[in-house]
């Protein structure tokens, strides 16, 4: 497998002779590469992509349970601090348990964390929503946030939380669930959060192979 390298001067990764487009998410051939690379990880990699200006933003969505358990409260939360602390944008659906947790994750991470309500009024966001987005849709507001992201983080959940996951993985989403989460085919069964952010830096960085 080929290493990551940064160039400061050309703010770029680079790996062999290609350099990875920030606004396409794929990797083209290059002549000649700077002369200033130095090695970088997969997640500081997209860290540091994902803070450039005019950079592609896709959000991540992290998925679970209104009724959430301790432990998936503070499983929900931690998911939303190292993603948001990867750089990654965080959607969910807005409202309490699993939803709340990963919006104030992100949220003490610096993040701006995205809302889609099932409910017609903005003001039924949970605090720590920063763009709460009102649908009306109810229930169908779920499609919309399996549509959305580019990877779905899943942390417990009912049946609202399976059907993302199976639109995910049939929209071909990198699909994570996270134990005590659905174990469903096609999913990455993943409890660590740091190799989850790994695995969504290495999606981000087209480096899966998927």
């Amino acid at each position: 497998m080929s290493s990551l390298s940064w160039s400061e001067s050309a703010k770029g990764l680079f790996r062999d002779r290609e350099r990875f487009d920030a606004m396409h998410l794929r990797w083209s051939g290059i002549a000649d590469a700077p002369a200033d690379l130095a090695p970088v990880g997969d997640v500081a990699a997209a860290r540091r992509l994902l803070s450039l200006p005019g950079a592609r933003r896709l959000p991540v969505g992290v998925i679970g349970p209104r009724d959430a358990s301790p432990v998936e409260y503070a499983q929900a939360e931690t998911v939303g601090r190292v993603l948001t602390e990867a750089g990654f944008p965080i959607i969910c659906g807005g409202r309490s348990g699993a939803m709340e947790a990963v919006c104030k994750g992100a949220a003490a991470a610096g993040g701006s964390p995205i809302g889609l309500l099932p409910d017609d009024d903005w003001r039924k966001a949970n605090d720590y929503v920063a763009l709460p987005m009102a649908t009306g849709l109810g229930e169908a507001r779920n499609a919309l946030i399996a549509c959305a992201s580019f990877a779905l983080v899943a942390v417990g959940g009912g049946y609202g939380t399976l059907s993302e996951i199976a639109l995910g993985l049939r929209l071909g989403r990198l699909v994570i669930s996270m134990p005590p989460s659905f174990e469903v085919d096609g999913a990455l069964r993943i409890g660590d959060p740091e190799e989850v952010v790994r695995v969504v830096a290495r999606r981000f960085l087209a480096l899966d192979g998927a």
